[in-house]
């Protein structure tokens, strides 16, 4: 095949391909905030999340993070967040990994004083992008009611939206929400003995 048939060929896939997306845009013509949950048992899930924080900065929007499970140990995200975006409402519960606390009336507690801050920002108008980062694990854990859950997701303002990040959910939760992803760990550098990198890792 000659170097012009390859670039014809090309380009009559291209619009095909191009009519495709077209089409799917002009089909897509509902403007409200959307719901999403990262899921997986692969690393990214956060730092997506996080990732869509700055996207939302960078559009002036207002941005609250809540963060369960994590905070023991300092985070780049933190760090970054509390001295360069002193806008975003960030909360963290502050207990760590819960096989580190193994102390479950303790964890409960804590993580119904961190729903309060969650619960909080998903009835905000004014707020345009709410994080419940590690927030499935208050579902497969028990410690969060995962009807009340729900609700809150549901019920929150018709233009906010929410990303919800952290290992399974359930199948209530994957139901409610607009979009899934899953992140599925295939290698990780930690299973071959290399120490967590700061930057990449925290």
């Amino acid at each position: 095949m000659s170097e012009i048939d390859k670039n014809q060929k090309h380009k009559a896939a291209m619009q095909k391909q191009k009519a495709k997306v077209d089409a799917n845009i002009a089909a897509a013509d509902v403007e409200r905030g959307v719901s999403v949950l990262l899921t997986g048992n692969g690393k990214g899930k956060s730092s997506s999340a996080f990732g869509m924080v700055l996207r939302a900065l960078g559009y002036g929007q207002k941005v609250a993070v809540i963060q369960f499970i994590k905070g023991a140990q300092l985070s780049g995200e933190e760090i970054y967040l509390r001295d360069k975006c002193p806008e975003v409402d960030f909360y963290q519960m502050g207990t760590g990994f819960t096989w580190n606390t193994q102390d479950r009336t303790a964890d409960i507690a804590a993580a119904e004083e961190t729903w309060r801050y969650a619960e909080k920002a998903l009835t905000d108008s004014s707020i345009d992008l709410v994080v419940l980062d590690e927030a499935t694990y208050m579902i497969a854990y028990k410690y969060l009611s995962e009807q009340m859950i729900l609700d809150a997701l549901k019920n929150r303002p018709y233009e906010q939206s929410v990303v919800v990040t952290g290992r399974g959910g359930g199948a209530a939760l994957q139901t409610l929400v607009d979009t899934v992803s899953e992140v599925k760990d295939i290698k990780h550098a930690y299973k071959s003995g290399v120490k967590a990198r700061k930057g990449v890792d925290f």
